[in-house]
């Protein structure tokens, strides 16, 4: 069943972290990708199953807003601090449960993949990415580093699961 090309699709992307999580949605409209929203949400100095709530509630008042069809998260990046990479898996859980509780179908894609989908280039540093999203979306200005990420992980996305309306 083919899909008319003036219907349109949601796209959430998420960057987890367990201090900021960047998020941005795009519309994918037959060929063409168009800017929606994106934004940071700082959980604060909370103790952190607070912020881990907050970062709960924050993503199900942005897909309860925007009603995204379908969701993409960055894959947990193993670092040399383990307590980091322990809170960055826990804040990406948070994020994944308010998801499935939407039962949106959510893809994971690694930092490097991301990159590489919207950079070109896998190693590409975080301003180049953020040009780059720029770029893309027709912005006027640079989005806020974690955002521009999450957008990216969305453009990712959409070229990854070959959507094409």
């Amino acid at each position: 069943m083919s899909i008319l090309a003036s219907d349109s699709i949601f796209i959430l992307g998420i960057d987890p972290g367990s201090q900021t999580t960047g998020y941005g949605l795009i519309k994918k409209q037959g060929y063409k990708t168009f800017y929606v929203a994106s934004g940071c949400i700082r959980i604060g100095k909370y103790p952190w199953p607070e912020r881990l709530k907050h970062l709960f509630l924050a993503v199900n008042e942005i897909i309860a807003e925007y009603k995204p069809a379908m969701a993409a998260i960055e894959q947990v990046f193993v670092g040399k601090n383990v307590a980091s990479t322990l809170k960055l898996g826990q804040a990406r859980g948070a994020a994944l449960v308010a998801m499935a509780c939407a039962d949106l179908c959510v893809a994971e894609y690694s930092a490097r993949a991301v990159k590489k989908a919207v950079v070109g280039y896998g190693a590409a540093d975080k301003q180049q990415v953020q040009q780059m999203i720029k770029a893309l979306l027709n912005l006027n200005g640079l989005p806020p580093i974690d955002a521009a990420d999450a957008l990216a992980i969305a453009l990712c996305h959409a070229q990854t699961a070959g959507l094409r309306l």
